[in-house]
């Protein structure tokens, strides 16, 4: 009785294990961007990316101020400290246009993801 038990308890660690580790069905690896904010201005303001392919988005925020990179067609929020980056990981998506912005600057800060 105890040595099933034992075995039961193996069994249900390995599939937690399993099911814990993300793994993408496609194996795509993401298409990789860079993206600076000078001066509460978006560099560059146009993003061109492939359709049906994962990406990553490494803003740096060069002033010195904190910044929120935004954008409610992507769904994203990222608050990202001046003089630091952070990285944005967007699902595969669909042909169509972005919008983002810097939230605290949203009159200059302003940018386009543009899927094709």
């Amino acid at each position: 009785m105890f040595r099933r038990a034992t075995h039961s308890i193996a069994l249900a660690g390995l599939l937690a294990l399993v099911f814990a580790v993300p793994v993408r069905a496609d194996n795509v690896a993401p298409a990789e961007f860079s993206l600076e904010l000078t001066n509460h201005v978006f560099k560059p303001a146009e993003i061109h990316a492939p359709k049906n392919t994962p990406l990553k988005i490494t803003v740096y925020n060069n002033d010195s101020g904190v910044e929120e990179f935004d954008s409610s067609a992507l769904q994203v929020e990222k608050v990202i400290l001046g003089g630091h980056s952070g990285v944005v990981h967007l699902p595969a998506m669909s042909p169509g246009r972005y919008p983002f912005m810097g939230e605290y600057h949203s009159d200059t800060a302003q940018g386009v993801l543009i899927v094709e």
